[in-house]
Formats: structure tokens, sequence, C-alpha cells
């Protein structure tokens, strides 16, 4: 009887090697694999360094230090901070310097009519294609085509998996409709990508992720009432004008004036934002400052003439009336000659 065992052979090592063709498709595949990390290979990213976000020039002084130390205090507690309070008063520099305190990346994001959900975690950017050529067999090219759709995170999508800061600036501008999306962020830390399919719909909120919204008061046009499921999740701070120090301190560090000149400057951006209707902001201070800098307007003792500052505050702030008609340029002429 013939012994079975002297046919059994055992196959040790690679016995079948994959053709240059299957290879080169495998490497293809990974390729694609790494195709959602491609616009941060290439420089193409939201997240910034904190060190880079710092508004320049930004001053320091007891008032800035102690309403930046209420927004660290709310985002070490894991609460996304609401900055509210009227244009001109310092809100985005304050936002960000705070966001940069954290010493995490930054994620800027600036809120208008066009801001909508894709605009906020992304959407498909085109397909992309390739070819596989299998020659195994001799004589036979089976060709296989594989087409993947590219998916492109924007700022949230990118800031919630990263762990950064979002600074959302101008956050009421936007509809209300995009930001059905933070309700799950805020409250089960979880985001979902409408329109991406797959296992990875959604992003699982990093640990370190905090939110930093900035807003005009609601008075102010162009702006939306947001939902207030939405509200109720955010902490809100109120951003005012600050005092009279801090405003010479901010106006002197933009632009190079004696201080006695910031000093005239800055009292009477204060009395017109209490004499006049419209708003008279630290920016409107800042904007004059750089005009009387420029103009010959000067006395015998260093300080400029009401003719001047007159001149300069009026032309500062007419954008502000203009449209509503003539009468009302010809109002705030006089007025701001009153005030002065």
């Amino acid at each position: 009887m013939v012994d079975d065992t002297s046919r059994k052979r055992t196959v040790r090592g690679t016995k079948i090697r994959a053709s240059r063709e299957q290879k080169e498709g495998r490497k293809a595949k990974k390729t694609l694999a790494r195709a959602s990390n491609a616009d941060e290979r290439n420089g193409d990213t939201p997240l910034s360094d904190p060190e880079e976000v710092v508004p320049e020039p930004f001053v320091e002084t007891d008032a800035v230090r102690s309403l930046r130390g209420r927004i660290s205090g709310w985002l070490e507690a894991d609460q996304p901070v609401h900055l509210i309070g009227p244009t001109g008063s310092g809100k985005t520099a304050l936002a960000l310097s705070a966001a940069a305190e954290r010493d995490r990346p930054v994620v800027w994001l600036n809120g208008d009519e066009a801001v909508d959900t894709e605009a906020l975690v992304g959407s498909h950017a085109g397909g992309e294609r390739y070819e596989e050529h299998d020659r195994y067999v001799s004589g036979v090219d089976k060709k296989t085509q594989i087409v993947r759709e590219r998916w492109v995170d924007n700022p949230l999508s990118v800031a919630v998996r990263e762990g950064a800061t979002l600074v959302y600036n101008e956050f009421s501008r936007s509809d209300p409709a995009a930001h059905n999306v933070l309700l799950s962020v805020f409250e089960e830390g979880v985001l979902e990508r409408p329109g991406k399919r797959g296992e990875d719909r959604t992003i699982d909120v990093h640990p370190e992720f905090r939110a930093i919204l900035t807003s005009n008061d609601v008075e102010y046009a162009g702006v939306h009432e947001q939902q207030d499921a939405l509200l109720d999740r955010f902490i809100g701070v109120h951003v005012d004008y600050y005092d009279a120090e801090t405003e010479r301190e901010i106006v002197g560090a933009h632009v190079d004036l004696s201080a006695d000149d910031i000093a005239a400057i800055v009292e009477t951006t204060r009395a017109l934002r209490d004499a006049l209707e419209i708003v008279v902001g630290t920016r409107a201070a800042i904007t004059a400052a750089t005009g009387l800098a420029v103009f010959d307007g000067h006395d015998g003792d260093g300080e400029f003439d009401d003719e001047t500052l007159r001149r300069v505050f009026t032309d500062v702030l007419t954008p502000k009336v203009a449209g509503e008609g003539g009468s009302d340029i010809d109002d705030l002429r006089s007025r701001v000659a009153e005030t002065i």
C-alpha cells in the first residue's frame, strides 16, 4: 500500500506574487485614502497657531484683563461664550485674545448671509477617478474603474475634530437655519455632517474644543434672532465700551499722537457717544485720530482746534447717516459742532 503522506506538500512563503499593476492599484488606493488630509498637506487649512491670531496692537488694562478673565473662566468650564455688544467696542479683538490664551489651535469663521450648513461643516468637492489593470492571466486585461467622491471639511468640522478654539465672528449675521448643527455639538458632543455618507458621517467632538461667538446687539441692521434652544446653551457676556483710560490706551497704540491730542479725541468721542443716537465706538476714535494725524489743525498749544475736530468727526460719522437724506447730514454736522 502506498503511503499518501508522501504526496502531501507544504508550501512555505509567498506562492503567488502580485503583479506590478496590482501593486500600482493598491498604491492608488492608499493615495485616495489620504485625500481627506490633502488640504492640510497643501497648507490650505483653517487652523491657525494661537500666537498668530493675537491682534496687533492689543492693549491690556485692568478692565481688559478682567473681562478676558471672565471669558477664559467660562471656557475652562467647557461653556461656549457669546460676546454681545455694540459695534466698535472691541469684541473681536477680545475674542481672539481669549482664544490665543488657551494655547490651542484657533479656527476663524466670519458670519454673513452666505453662511449655510455646508459652509460650516463641509461638502463634496468633486470626484476622483483612477483605473486598475489586472493582467494576471496572460493575454487578458481586466480593467476596473474606481470613482470616489472627495469630501472637504469646513471650519466647524476641523475645529471639533482637532480640539481647536472656534472664533465665530458676527455670529448673528448668519441664517439661524445654518446653526442647527451646533445643537448636537454643544448638547451631545457630536457633529453631524449632512451630505456625508458612510461611518464617518459624524465626528465626536474633541474634549478641548471650545467656541467664542461675537454678535452686535439685535437692533442693528442685518442681524438675525437665533433660536432659543441654541442660545440657552451659551454664556452671554456683554461687552460695552471701555472706560476713558482704556480708550486712550487703545487709540494711542494705533496712532502716534501726543497724550494731550489723544485725550482730546477720546473726550470728544465719549461726548458724541452720549449726544448722538448713532453708534460712536472706539473704532471711530481711532479713525478720527488717524485723520487728525495728517491734517494741519493744531493751535499754538499743540492741541487740535475745534474746527478741525468738527470736520474730522463729521467725516468719520457721516457714513452712518448717509442715504437717509441731506437733512440728517446737516443735523449731524450741527450736533457735532455743538458737542465740541
